[in-house]
């Protein structure tokens, strides 16, 4: 199960956290809002994390 996590402006932003997260060994996964299909790197997207990490996630993202 994968948990939301956060929610980002666009895409690039996205990546950024993606990038900060898998280092620290955490999965990630970006899914556009506005679906996959009609999807561009402006458009917002939510960030998902292993559903039994969120507490990880939160604490790396509180020392970044």
């Amino acid at each position: 199960m994968w948990a939301k996590f956060m929610q980002t402006k666009n895409g690039y932003t996205a990546e950024i956290w993606k990038e900060l997260l898998n280092n620290c060994a955490l999965a990630v996964r970006i899914v556009p809002q506005t679906g996959y299909a009609q999807a561009s790197a402006q458009d917002p997207c939510d960030i998902y994390v292993p559903w039994g990490k969120v507490h990880v996630a939160e604490e790396i993202v509180r020392k970044s």
